[in-house]
C-alpha cells in the first residue's frame, strides 16, 4: 500500500511532505502513547494517533517512521508542519476516530506492526 492509498482510504488531508505521497507503507501503529511507539512501532510504519503535539512529530522521528496520521479532525500547528518538513515526515489528517481508521487500513491489507 502506498501513502497515497492511505490518504483515499481514510479521505485524507495532507498537511506536510507532499512529494512522498508514494511512499510504501510498511505497516500500520496505531497509538496515543508515545512510549509504545518508542517501544513497538517499526521504521518504515504509518503511525495513527490523537496526540497531537510536537511530541508527535519528534516520536516519529526517532523511531525512524517517515508517516503521519492524526485522526479525529486534530490539526498540528504551523510549528509541528515545519518540524516534519524539516525531518521528511509526511503528515496527514482524517476526521475518522483511531478505530475506525486502523480498521478501514487492515481491511484493505495493510498489516499491523507484528503482521497477519
Amino acid at each position: 500500500m502506498t501513502l497515497q492509498d492511505v490518504v483515499r482510504i481514510l479521505d485524507c488531508q495532507v498537511v506536510a511532505s507532499e512529494a512522498n505521497l508514494n511512499s510504501t507503507v510498511a505497516s500500520g501503529c496505531g497509538c496515543d502513547l508515545m512510549s509504545d511507539v518508542l517501544t513497538f512501532a517499526k521504521p518504515g510504519s504509518l503511525l495513527l494517533t490523537g496526540l497531537c503535539n510536537i511530541q508527535a512529530i519528534r516520536t516519529a522521528e526517532m523511531s525512524d517512521i517517515k508517516m503521519l496520521c492524526f485522526v479525529r479532525a486534530k490539526q498540528p500547528t504551523q510549528k509541528m508542519i515545519s518540524l516534519a518538513r524539516k525531518t521528511g515526515i509526511t503528515v496527514l489528517t482524517t476526521s475518522l476516530p483511531l478505530f475506525e481508521a486502523c480498521g478501514r487500513l487492515y481491511a484493505n491489507g495493510l498489516t499491523g506492526i507484528y503482521g497477519r
